[in-house]
């Protein structure tokens, strides 16, 4: 009741964010905006994914607990999940920022493949190739979008 909908926050907010946080660092290679974006972005998701965690599921049928456990769960590691590598962008150097922001999406992705196999017995090899490719794609398409 708490690891899996934690989890599905986790994932959710970091991958999910890094299309606009990228697209936004490469467009304008501002770190305060890309700042900015990466915290509305990580809020907002945070908000949202928690509130649908809650809403959908009331937990009787299921067995999955509380809807507002859940919702808790989800909304905040959905916002943890985004600021990761939003809060690197407080660095005032774009380079500085952007290699830091890259090595904490790196070391996030691997975390949560670990993680859904550990918790969630996913194979290892089929979490790292959901996550981290997955991941990985949204992270390119992010820095071409920012680029164009």
């Amino acid at each position: 009741t708490w690891v899996q909908p934690g989890l599905a926050g986790l994932m959710d907010g970091s991958v999910s964010t890094l299309a606009p946080i990228f697209a936004t660092a490469f467009a304008t290679q501002d770190p305060w905006t890309t700042f900015q974006v990466g915290l509305a972005a990580s809020v907002g998701a945070g908000i949202s994914m928690g509130f649908t965690e809650a809403a959908h599921d009331d937990g009787v049928l299921s067995g999955r607990g509380a809807p507002w456990k859940r919702g808790l769960a989800s909304g905040v590691m959905t916002t943890l999940g985004g600021l990761g590598h939003a809060l690197p962008y407080l660095i005032p150097d774009f380079w500085t920022a952007t290699v830091i922001a890259i090595i904490v999406v790196f070391v996030e992705l691997w975390a949560i493949a670990w993680i859904q196999n550990r918790f969630m017995e996913t194979p290892f090899v089929r979490a790292a190739l959901q996550v981290v490719l997955g991941g990985g794609l949204v992270l390119a398409a992010g820095i071409l979008i920012g680029f164009g």
